[in-house]
Parts: C-alpha cells; structure tokens; sequence
C-alpha cells in the first residue's frame, strides 16, 4: 500500500501501482466519471499516471478551469485528426491551447472554404463517438524524428530537432493519429462535449513571415453545451457592441489615412470625454490630489535618465530640434520627476499626491491597432504619490478606495492582481520586502480577494492591477497601482528627514482609466451605446410634430439648457415616427414628443430609452429627474 495526500490534507492508502484515476474510483464513482486530469505534486499529468508513496494528489473535473484547458488541448488533437482523415497530405505544424479555445495550424496546399470546416467538424464529431483512447507514449529523440520522417510530418521533425539535447520525448496516440505533445491529456475523445470551429487565419511559421505562410483553424471548447451556447452568444455581442461600428454611428471618433491610429473625436465624443475628464477632476480634488502639466516633447538627455531611451526607443517618435534630439513622451513618470525637483521638499510634506492628464505618443505596429484600444495618441490619467515608507500602506488603501468609487459608478465589477518581484529586480531585499509587506497589507485590510502572480512585478516594485468586468463577462486591465524604487534613484529625488538627513521618496505610480481613449472603447462596449444619462453626449432630444410647434419646442431646449442639460432639436420636416426611431438609434436616454396638446397644456409627451413612452409632464418633472441622475451619477 501506499500513502497519497489528498487536496483537503486528508490521507489515502491505495494499492501499489495505482494510477490517478484509481484513486478518483477509490473516493467514488462519480469523482472517477468526471476526472479529466490529476495534479500530482503541483504538475498536471493523465489521469493513468502512475503514483508514488507520498504524492500530493489533486483530481480535477470538468467544474476545474485548469482542466477545462487540458479538453481544449486534446479538442486542436481531434482537430488535427480529422484534418488528416479529410486530406492526407496535409501537414502538422502547432496546435495549443488558448483562452476559451485552441487552434491548430495546417501546411495546406488549397485554401480552405467554409465547407471544408463543416466537414472537418463533422469528422471531429465522429472521432468523438467513436471514443479513442489518449495513449501516451515516451520515446527516444532518435524514434521521435524516424517515426515523424516516415509520416512526412517535416515540421515536426523540426520541433524535435530544435528540442534541447536530452529533452525527454513524448507522443500521444488516438486511434491511427500520432502527434508530438507534452500532454497531459484527456482520457478519451468522449470527453469532449461542446465545441465549435470559429474561423481560419493565415499564420506564419514560427511567427517568422520568412518562413510559410499555414492555415490556422480557431475553435472553441467548453465543459458543457450550455457554456459554449453563452460564449457564442456573446461574441455575436460583442460584434454588435463593437466600438469601432458604434463610435461611428454615434458620431463620436473616426480615423482617417492621413493619420492611422492617431483618432479624431467629434463634438460628441469630446462632449464624452470630458465628463469622464470633470469626474477625474473633481473626485482627485475631494481626495487632496493637485494637478500638473507636463511637456509633450523633451530633450533625449531626459529619456536616458528614466532609462528609455535604452528600453523603449524603438516606441518613441523623435525629432531634431536646435541640433538636438527630442522624443515625444511615451510616459508620463519623467516629467512628473522633474516637477518634483522643481523645489526643495520637507518630510512634512508628505504624502505629496500630483495628478496627471498627459497626452503620450507611442509607435505601435500597424497590424496592432485597432480603434481605440490601441492607439498611437492618448491620455493618461497617471498620478505620483511621493511620500514615507510609513504611509505606504494608508496611501495604497486610499487609491484603491479611489479607484473603487471610479469603477462602481460604470457598474464594473472587478478583480484584484498582486504581482510580486521578478527575477531581474533592482532593489534591496528590505525595500522589496516592505513594498509587498504594504501593498498586502492594504488589500487584507479592506477585505479584498486577490490573486498573487509570484514574480510579475515590474523590475522596479510590486504592483497591484485591476481587471473590470463588463456587461458581457469580458475582462479588461485598466487600474494598476505600482511602487516605484528605481525612478527616485535614477532622478536623484531627495527630502529632509525628521533626522536633518536627506533622504529618498518613495513613489507609487498609479492609473484609474489607464488610456481615457482606451477607457471609452471599452465604456461604448460595456454599454452598447447606451450610457448612463450623466455621460451621454445628448441626455434629451426634443422632436416637434411639426414645424409649427418649433417655437415651443425651443423654449423646452433653452430650459433644459439652462439647467445644465444637454439637450439637441430635430428640426428636419420629416414624419414623427422617423425622428423617433432616429432618437432611438442614437441611444438618447430620453426623448420629448411636443405637438398641439403639449404646446395647449404647456406640458411635454415623454419618451424614455428604460421605459418607452410614459405619458405626459410638466417640464420641471423631466428637469428634476434628469439633475439627479447626474447628480447622483446613476446608472
């Protein structure tokens, strides 16, 4: 017999020469009919791994996301299979595993059409009943290149010769397919029960667009049908919600040639903007912040102090000015840095909390734009806190505090990363050890959940990062709090201490909306258009019947106006209908109807996007409801 240590620390005595799914069997049935994949000792292995006296075991099911990947890798496999049944001469190249799905990709002479993927899913779902057995088989390097050479599998051979010398082989095997993988892997192909073929990509080999271009096939896969029915449904909504499209039909940004991935906001995307600009104003003023500006442009000299100019150059545009070269900024933080040295500074000065709107400018490829989620031109909502090693932890608690009132009032929800030291850190072991000291800390106090990613932080200090939620369970990274020992030293930031002595600061860097243009991407997306009153570029349209009853239509806008309502007419002649639906399209959160009766009773018909039409009211009702959504910023 021999001892296994179970996930809840328990113990289990099984027979020698067990496997793991012995152990689920042993445990009970329903464990054994739902285990995917073990864990033994903290790696993944098949469920016919063999144990050891004093493994750490842990079974994990179709309701495990790391197992649910483990089905996504073995699904490309069936892929792969059923690609070679339909044509032999095709060739393997990779095929991982990916978020929500995998892809596998092909050396295919002729491209491949929709039919052919239908027919590639049909094969995927034969292979699938006929329930083939995932075998694992270790080999020689030597075995490895033969056994791939008679199969014509030159890609593979490659792979194997590239692998370092000594690197143990491993094949898996279902049915008569073979291919070169690590593992682990399901137990059979019936395991796989919901998935879906999504497109084809051209991909070059090895990413080099020297080497040949394949066809890569895409596909998704989920624990259950339910699942994978929601994913589609919401990529089908996010194909609606696109905030390109959207941005275009509400007229709020486009782009054009002259100026690829620099965008153009429209009266109604600044319109946009700048509430999100006046609500980052006012809640850093309520939270003792003051704000600076920074040039666009500054002197090379500059850039190699923050280390830059070493690091990042290839993403920084500069120019010759007056014999020397300048580089518009790609960051903030330098600029920020120079303020600070601006003056002498006291320990009673601290914390010194110092906002940032700076428009930054960085090189992106070209095949890595795409609206406004990644641009070449945007704004930054950075702020540097410069302050004592004991006001680490209160500061980080009152930007996440910050950051939470930001986030709660677009209804995102979120979660929380803590990245901890790399290996190629600059700093002493104290000041790391204090950083990351604080910044738990400050979340175990405000009894937030968080995930650790052990060594992710910046080389400079640890960091705590915010990904939002949206309306369709998308998740974005936008906040990042990050304490910063590197810029101090190399700008040579000094204050006197309580001792007399000079002394560093110690920054954290932070973002809330990270990119405002990236930011409103996701805003549109997140809201399909539809925002909340408080940030839509026009709250009220007021559509008269006619244009006999533009006079008192005019009126409803001036006091709406003057009540600080952002209010637009539509003066065209056309049918009421029409201009309804128009409204409609244009996402208005509210519309007013203003024909005879209105104008004879002084009162106005009210159409709302929640409610449709609710009848008719004294123009003071709409005033007074709209003026506290604002106020109250509702959603």
């Amino acid at each position: 017999m021999i001892s296994i240590k179970l996930k809840d620390g328990s113990i289990k005595e099984i027979c020698d020469d067990s496997n793991v799914y012995d152990l689920a069997s042993s445990i009970s049935k329903n464990l054994a009919k739902s285990a995917i994949v073990g864990e033994v000792n903290g790696t993944l292995v098949d469920l016919s791994c063999k144990l050891k006296d004093n493994d750490q075991v842990n079974i994990l099911t179709y309701d495990d996301e790391n197992a649910v990947e483990v089905i996504r890798h073995s699904t490309a496999h069936i892929m792969a299979q059923a690609v070679k049944r339909i044509n032999i001469n095709s060739k393997l190249a990779i095929g991982p595993s990916i978020k929500n799905g995998y892809y596998y990709d092909f050396d295919i002479e002729s491209p491949l059409s929709a039919e052919d993927i239908d027919k590639i899913e049909i094969e995927m779902n034969n292979i699938i009943k006929e329930n083939l057995k995932f075998e694992r088989i270790d080999v020689s390097t030597e075995d490895a290149i033969k056994l791939m050479e008679e199969k014509g599998e030159t890609y593979k051979v490659e792979l194997i010769r590239d692998l370092p010398e000594g690197e143990k082989i491993s094949l898996y095997k279902q049915g008569e397919f073979i291919d070169l993988c690590r593992g682990p892997h399901i137990p059979s192909t019936k395991y796989v029960k919901a998935f879906k073929l999504t497109s084809v990509a051209g991909a070059y080999w090895r990413g080099n667009e020297k080497n040949k271009m394949l066809q890569r096939i895409y596909g998704v896969a989920f624990a259950n049908n339910t699942l994978l029915e929601t994913h589609l449904h919401n990529v089908e909504e996010a194909k609606k919600r696109d905030h390109r499209k959207l941005g275009k039909e509400l007229k709020l940004f486009n782009f054009v040639d002259e100026g690829v991935g620099f965008p153009f906001f429209l009266p109604k995307g600044v319109v946009l903007k700048n509430t999100l600009i006046d609500f980052w104003r006012t809640l850093h003023a309520e939270a003792g912040y003051v704000e600076i500006e920074t040039p666009i442009m500054l002197n090379k000299r500059l850039w190699e102090v923050s280390g830059h100019w070493d690091h990042y150059k290839e993403n920084m545009y500069t120019s010759i000015i007056d014999d020397e070269e300048f580089a518009l900024k790609p960051m903030n933080c330098p600029g920020g840095m120079l303020v600070y040295k601006s003056e002498a500074h006291s320990y009673r000065d601290f914390p010194m909390r110092v906002g940032e709107l700076g428009r930054v400018h960085r090189h992106e490829l070209s095949g890595a734009l795409h609206g406004l989620m990644r641009v070449r031109a945007f704004t930054q909502d950075d702020a540097h806190i410069f302050m004592l090693p004991n006001q680490i932890k209160s500061e980080i608690k009152g930007v996440i505090e910050l950051i939470d009132k930001v986030y709660s009032k677009f209804g995102f929800k979120y979660n929380l990363e803590l990245s901890t030291r790399p290996d190629n850190s600059m700093g002493s072991d104290e000041d790391w050890e204090l950083a990351e000291d604080s910044l738990k800390g400050a979340l175990d106090e405000l009894s937030l959940d968080y995930k650790i990613n052990e060594g992710d932080g910046a080389f400079y200090g640890p960091k705590i990062d915010f990904h939002l939620e949206d309306s369709i369970g998308r998740t974005w990274q936008c906040g990042t709090i990050q304490l910063d020992f590197q810029l101090p030293q190399r700008f040579e930031l000094e204050y006197i201490g309580s001792d007399n002595e000079k002394r560093r600061p110690i920054v954290i860097h932070r973002v809330i909306y990270g990119s405002i243009e990236r930011f409103l991407g996701i805003l549109i997306e997140h809201f399909a258009g539809k925002f909340p009153t408080w940030l839509a570029p026009v709250q009220v349209k007021v559509l008269p019947i006619s244009n006999k009853f533009n006079e008192y239509s005019e009126s409803i806008k001036k006091k709406l106006s003057e009540n600080g309502i952002r209010v637009e007419m539509d003066y065209r002649d056309e049918k009421i209908g029409y201009k309804i639906r128009e409204a409609r399209n244009e996402r208005i959160p509210y519309i007013i109807v203003v024909g005879e009766k209105e104008e004879k009773e002084n009162t106005i018909s009210l159409r709302s996007r929640k409610n449709g039409d609710e009848g008719t009211f004294k123009l003071e009702f709409l005033i007074e409801r709209i003026s506290n959504e604002i106020r109250n910023k509702e959603l």
